[in-house]
């Protein structure tokens, strides 16, 4: 019995990384067939791509540089979807976070405080910047899909606003004041992006892993998620689920802005037209969805979409594959490896609408 069940609880496990295996190995044979038949060597290019994403300790450095906020702004739609909820707010979320950190820089404090309240700052912002979601989902009953796209927009150009009238850098106009040196991540590797904001994306995949399995609010939120009426009928609030998904959301997706800003060289300064934020918080989802919507899962997902990113180039350079091919492979790649959890979301969703129909039936 005891070996039966072991079998089981291992089988558990493995399934979601098989699944991930295959769709790998399908997005890599479409992408190949797409070069092939636009002349290109599929060899030559992944290869490239393997060694521009892990093939020296600076490639290492860099694919785990810009998977340290995908981290983060994947555990924003995470949680939210462990809820029953779509949070695609991180893109804005992570840009009032990151306005926040660098105004932090206006005053003058000493490290390693200074440092602590920019991060602390950046959480908040995100925070109360999820909170209107919360609120219009609870009492208007506003989706919160319609109501995070507007909040991003208006974060987007109030961060455009704020770069260019208030936190402008008064010798280069294009960019706000650098982040003060008492409150920038030092690198890891010199001549490297990687610094110690890896450090805390790490930290927050160890609190949320413990807070969703080990703490009973986190029980109270997967439960919210499962079954909203089971979960009403076992007394959890589910109002109370809906903000505490939102407002963690928040907290993650501002501190991703943050670290993002407070660790990247040369400028550590927010540039206009936000060129090292953009589409942070959309690839989080991605990320997300690669991961299975699981802490330990995103971190893997994120190396391997960091990866991606910076392996990319290699291909461009080594293999002589044009940018948009580049892109378009890639997307092949990401979009095989999130369709098993499209379909597990898709499967959810189709079961909560037929619910609804059944209760209006009666």
């Amino acid at each position: 019995m005891g070996s039966k069940y072991r079998f089981r609880s291992l089988n558990k496990y493995l399934n979601p990384i098989n699944e991930s295996l295959l769709a790998g190995a399908i997005g890599l044979a479409i992408g190949a067939i797409i070069m092939v038949g636009l002349g290109y060597s599929p060899l030559d290019a992944y290869s490239s791509l393997l060694r521009g994403s892990f093939g020296s300790v600076y490639s290492w450095a860099e694919s785990l540089a810009n998977a340290t906020p995908l981290i983060l702004t994947a555990l924003t739609f995470a949680i939210a979807m462990r809820g029953g909820l779509f949070n695609i707010g991180a893109e804005g979320q992570l840009y009032i976070g990151a306005i926040a950190a660098v105004s932090v820089s206006l005053i003058q404090i000493s490290a390693p405080f200074h440092l602590i309240i920019a991060l602390v700052a950046a959480m908040t912002a995100g925070a109360l910047w999820s909170l209107p979601v919360a609120i219009l989902k609870l009492t208007r009953g506003v989706h919160e899909v319609i109501s995070t796209i507007m909040l991003n927009w208006i974060a987007r150009f109030f961060a455009f606003y704020m770069i260019a009238n208030v936190l402008m850098d008064p010798v280069r106009g294009e960019k706000t004041i650098s982040i003060a040196e008492t409150s920038r991540f030092a690198r890891i590797l010199p001549g490297s992006s990687l610094n110690y904001g890896i450090v805390v994306s790490a930290l927050a995949v160890l609190l949320i892993l413990f807070l969703l399995w080990r703490t009973t609010a986190g029980f109270e939120l997967r439960a919210a998620g499962h079954s909203q009426e089971s979960s009403n009928y076992a007394g959890i609030s589910y109002k109370k689920q809906v903000l505490r998904a939102f407002l963690l959301g928040g907290v993650l997706a501002g501190l991703a802005g943050a670290v993002q800003v407070m660790g990247r060289p040369p400028t550590y300064a927010l540039i206009s037209g936000l060129p090292q934020m953009i589409d942070l918080g959309f690839d989080g989802i991605a990320v997300a969805m690669i991961g299975r919507n699981h802490p330990v899962g995103i971190i893997f997902a994120a190396i391997f979409f960091g990866g991606l990113m910076v392996g990319g180039r290699m291909m461009q350079m080594s293999a002589g594959v044009p940018l948009e091919l580049v892109r378009i492979v890639e997307g092949a790649i990401i979009l095989a490896l999130a369709v098993p959890e499209l379909k597990r979301i898709f499967y959810v969703v189709r079961k909560k609408f037929a619910r609804k129909e059944q209760r209006g039936g009666n």
